[in-house]
């Protein structure tokens, strides 16, 4: 019998090199578009060349710019959040503060051909007018938000609000009216046509309007998207429309709204559909339709645009959709049909503007800025490095370009710059390594030149643990690394050109040697099972001889071996043991296993298996003598790995013990009482009983209380009030649950 006594383990190896190369490459747009780019530009085909340098023009201090107007006289407003501020910048960069509304928002800014400035604010609701440095209430609608602000050729100012969908026409302070309502719950962006149309944007079902007259519109766009963020007519007649819908923005209206009731901003705000039918009657009438009364939103809807809370807080709550495309611009040529001309999954975009046949695109994205060419070519041209570009301004010779988390103003210029640098994504190798060459290709040009420096470290994102940068890498076709040996490497390439050319970097390949990690042994399980006798042991010359013996009722015996034999009791079942175990190796060698076992006491190691790909082995137990035994398990990757090289780890099992022999037991009648006498050499006593004429079995005590030793001592009692003989059978187990077996016969 087999018994589990201890639970033991204790796994070591030796510490070495793998020997299994790898190599980490950036070769696509994919790839290079999660590195950080200076002065670069990536193109769609993957390559990294040289970009439009942003330079700052200026800094509000504050935590986001939401919109920026332009006067005929190359002034730039700049309205921000979350403490109202408006911002007017000279020519020269020079800027200065000129008004601080009493709402923490100020959505919308625009400029009249007077020069006059008009700003929206939020969440009460208002429209002030900006004129020789003093601000007066314009108009105020009944509206919470006003989002969007237009001025129209005959110097009309038109409003997008919230949350009831109005757009307000104001011709002069304090007059105004609703111009159409959307039956949205937002209008987010407004914008004349080339012919003087008025163009609507609306959330939360993302419908593009074009509103010709008082409560007349005709339904350009109904995007797959809850929000038109903004729009850019072209000089040829087409529209372009940025429409946002993987991510909710413009929480920080509903913060804002919450904090003036005293309610707790709510964590995803809700988006309330509202449809509108047109009927072929309707359209059978033209493209200026008059709709049905628009269905009233709920209250508490908010759209998605805007991304702050107010009153000078700076979270925002951003819902976000997995697997929906986040973004989208969407072109409406004249003759109404609609084109998807760039999408995203991953970026949200804010803003457009038109460069000569480019289109600018603004994103979410590190506030990354995109040019889309006429051929729908896309690139990466420069990066901001702030939470999200709000809004493009083209002026002469380049863009402005608004951010948010920090409130600044950027130019991005329409030239490239002469260096850039573009840095890579940081590599885990998910262990320390061995660095090796860095190599690259690269179309090159006179005046030209591509240089690599590398750096490494143990933290998941660079900081002061780690290297410095490498001295430069200059030969593309292959250079050692000098880094110091470690689990994460990173690289950056510092592109240089003329102002006519630059180069383009086509790929960047660096190879590593990981650290061979030692497998683990999780567990190692013995077990015993039973299994039908047989003999392996019977020599083939020597057969076993068959009998039977039959006894029947009459008394006549007959046996088939010329005699009476007494039928010896076999044994039915041999004891097995089952050794199992469980490893797994981290860098997902294969493994190969060896199996050792020793007895307590015994100094050598005997092995049953050595280097087999099973995690198992069966052993008689008749193959080991009784005592107590220990086996070791020995994982190595050695099959994969060559000498040196290779790791190993082991596990030890839990003792076992081995006692086939059962306790001797002797038994003496004294007097009135059966003394009894068990001795084990194996494993302590742990049971005893006893059975009159073969009768129910009944438990016995110790002498000293418990059974618990290898020697007890036990009495069992003699009723001689009893007549007739009697048989008394007296049976002792051990530790293992070998039984040994007395009898006294009393007359």
């Amino acid at each position: 019998m087999i018994k589990q006594l201890l639970a033991a383990a204790g796994a070591c190896a030796a510490i070495s090199m793998a020997s299994s190369p790898a190599s980490w490459e950036l070769n696509t747009y994919q790839d290079f578009s999660k590195g950080r780019f200076e002065n670069c530009s990536l193109r769609k085909d993957g390559r990294v060349q040289l970009g439009p340098k942003l330079e700052p023009v200026f800094d509000t201090g504050q935590q986001v710019v939401w919109s920026i107007a332009r006067a005929a006289d190359g002034t730039t407003y700049a309205a921000t959040g979350h403490k109202g501020r408006l911002y007017r910048i000279d020519r020269s960069g020079k800027g200065e503060l000129i008004w601080t509304s009493d709402e923490p928002e100020i959505f919308a800014v625009a400029v009249d051909g007077a020069g006059r400035v008009y700003a929206g604010t939020s969440p009460s609701g208002k429209i002030y007018r900006i004129e020789n440095g003093r601000a007066a209430e314009f108009f105020k609608p009944e509206a919470k938000f006003i989002w969007s602000l237009a001025v129209a050729k005959d110097g009309s100012i038109f409003a997008g609000t919230g949350d009831g969908g109005r757009i307000y026409r104001v011709t002069a302070p304090g007059q105004g009216e609703v111009y159409y309502e959307t039956g949205q719950a937002h209008v987010t962006s407004l914008a004349f046509d080339s012919q003087g149309r008025l163009l609507a944007g609306s959330e939360p079902n993302g419908i593009l309007y074009r509103v010709t007259a008082k409560d007349r519109a005709f339904v350009l766009l109904d995007a797959n998207f809850p929000e038109i963020r903004a729009i850019l007519p072209a000089p040829d007649g087409a529209i372009y429309a940025a429409a946002m819908g993987g991510s909710v923005g413009k929480q920080s209206a509903a913060a804002a709204s919450q904090q003036q009731s005293g309610q707790q901003p709510a964590g995803n705000t809700p988006t309330v559909t509202t449809t509108i039918t047109v009927t072929d009657e309707a359209a059978q009438a033209g493209p200026d339709i008059k709709p049905k009364p628009p269905q009233q939103p709920q209250s508490g809807t908010q759209p998605a645009a805007a991304a702050t809370a107010a009153a000078g807080t700076a979270t925002s709550t951003v819902v976000e959709y997995p697997g929906m495309d986040k973004s989208a611009i969407l072109k409406i040529h004249p003759d109404n049909t609609v084109e998807t001309v760039w999408i995203s999954k991953e970026e949200n975009a804010y803003d457009i503007s038109l460069d000569g046949t480019s289109l600018h695109i603004a994103t979410d994205n590190n506030g990354r800025l995109y040019r889309l060419e006429a051929d729908r070519k896309v690139s990466l041209i420069a990066e901001t490095r702030e939470t999200e570009v709000t809004r493009l301004l083209p002026v002469t010779g380049g863009v402005v370009v608004a951010t948010g988390e920090l409130g600044k103003l950027m130019r991005l210029p329409s030239a490239d710059s002469a260096k850039g640098e573009f840095e890579s994504p940081v590599h885990d190798a998910n262990n320390i390594s061995r660095w090796g060459q860095l190599s690259w290709l690269a179309d090159s040009c006179t005046g030209c030149a591509v240089a690599i420096r590398t750096r490494s470290g143990n933290s998941a994102r660079p900081d002061k643990t780690w290297s410095e940068w490498s001295e430069p890498l200059t030969r593309g076709d292959g250079a050692q690394i000098g880094s110091p040996n470690a689990r994460y490497v990173q690289w950056k390439a510092e592109l240089t050109g003329t102002p006519a050319a630059g180069p383009s970097l086509d790929s960047v390949r660096l190879a590593y040697l990981p650290q061979n990690n030692p497998p683990v042994v999780k567990s190692v399980t013995v077990s015993a099972q039973v299994s039908a006798a047989t003999s392996t042991k019977t020599p083939a010359a020597q057969p076993t001889a068959s009998y039977s013996i039959t006894v029947t009722d009459t008394g006549e015996t007959t046996s088939s071996a010329g005699g009476t034999a007494t039928q010896p009791i076999t044994r039915a079942a041999n004891e097995q043991l089952v050794i199992t175990w469980a490893a797994e190796d981290p860098d997902t060698d294969k493994l190969t296993y060896s199996l050792l076992v020793k007895g307590e006491g015994d100094s050598a190691w005997i092995p049953l298996k050595q280097n087999v790909p099973e995690a198992n082995h069966l052993l008689d137990a008749e193959q080991l003598a009784d005592g107590r035994y220990v086996f070791r398990v020995v994982a190595s990757d050695k099959a994969i790995n060559p000498p040196g090289q290779a790791r190993e780890a082991e596990l030890l099992s839990a003792p076992i013990l081995i006692d086939r022999t059962p306790p001797v037991v002797r038994a003496v009648r004294n007097g009135a009482e059966i003394r009894v006498e068990a001795t084990d050499a194996g494993s302590p006593l742990r049971f005893a009983e006893y059975s009159i004429n073969a009768g129910p079995w009944t438990p016995l005590a110790a002498a000293d209380g418990v059974i618990d030793s290898r020697q007890e001592s036990f009495t069992v009692p003699v009723d001689s009030a009893s007549s007739g003989p009697r048989v008394i059978a007296i049976r002792v187990y051990d530790s293992a649950n070998n039984a040994g077996v007395s009898r006294v016969a009393v007359q």
